[in-house]
Formats: C-alpha cells, sequence, structure tokens
C-alpha cells in the first residue's frame, strides 16, 4: 500500500530523534560519533567484527559479521548510486538499515542501533510487512535471520 510508506518518514525521524537524544544537553554518553568511512576491512575493524567475506565484486563488498542475534551484514560499494539503488531494492525486504558513505550495515533493529555508536551513519528502515514470521526472500539464513543475505548480489542472484 502506497499509504504506508509516508507514515514510515515521520516514524523513523521520530526514531531517530530519539536514538540521538535530539535536543537534550546530556553529557554525550550515547553521542554518535561521525561516520566512519574506509574499506570493509577497515568498517570491519571499526565495528569489531571479522568479516567472512560472501560477494568480492568491482562495485559491491559484502560480508556476514557478528555472531548469534547479533549477526548482520556488512556490505561497502563503489559508487553513491550503486548504493542507493541496493538499499532500495533490499528495504523492500524490510529490516533496518546504517547508512555510511558508500557502505550500509543491515540487521535487526537493536544490532544495527549498536553499531551506529561505533560507526555512525544514519537509520534508515526497509518496508514493513503485515504478518510475520519466517519470510526470507533470499532463501538463506546464512546472515543469523535470512532477511538480507544476498541484498547485494543483483546479478546472477539465484534466491
Amino acid at each position: 500500500m502506497r499509504l504506508t510508506r509516508p507514515m514510515l518518514a515521520p516514524a523513523a525521524l521520530a526514531a531517530v530523534l530519539a536514538l540521538t537524544g535530539c535536543g537534550a544537553d546530556g553529557d554525550g554518553a550515547d553521542a554518535v560519533p561521525a561516520t566512519a568511512t574506509g574499506s570493509l576491512e577497515h568498517l570491519a575493524a571499526e565495528a569489531e567484527c571479522t568479516p567472512n567475506m560472501q560477494t568480492d565484486a568491482d562495485t559491491v563488498r559484502q560480508a556476514l559479521c557478528g555472531k548469534g542475534d547479533g549477526k548482520y551484514v556488512l556490505a561497502t560499494f563503489s559508487t553513491d548510486r550503486g548504493q542507493r539503488e541496493w538499499i532500495n531494492t533490499a528495504k523492500d525486504y524490510g529490516g533496518y538499515y546504517l547508512v555510511g558513505r558508500k557502505w550500509v550495515a543491515v540487521g535487526h533493529e537493536d544490532v544495527v542501533a549498536d553499531l551506529r555508536g561505533r560507526l555512525g551513519g544514519d537509520l534508515e528502515q526497509g518496508v514493513q510487512h503485515g504478518g510475520g514470521g519466517g519470510h526470507s526472500p533470499a532463501g538463506n539464513s546464512s546472515a543469523g535471520h535470512g532477511e538480507h543475505a544476498g541484498h547485494g548480489e543483483h546479478a546472477g542472484h539465484g534466491g
């Protein structure tokens, strides 16, 4: 339904404001750092992750990070446009996205919020689908929860 997408922006903005403590003169304990930049390996080191490479192409590099419920996908892109196209396609599957310049981390809301404390970036939310329970468009649960495995493999993806 088209009516849900415009309603997501105010909800996402409210969530971002709540997470960043906008308007509060707090002690900065929950301050968001400047957005990290660099290679997938550099970002993984900043996130304290040993990346398990899944895709290593000229246009996108993608790895799995974390363990158990803390698993997430970390991807880097050669162009801003390629990144935005990947995110726009992936968001159709729902999920939570931490977005930096030419990189994205995808995982559960709490995992992405925690990563934001180490990598900075902007929070985005995918389309929320009604129902629930186990939808895995990639047909693969290797990302811990399956929702985002393989999103970066636009060409030749056999999900």
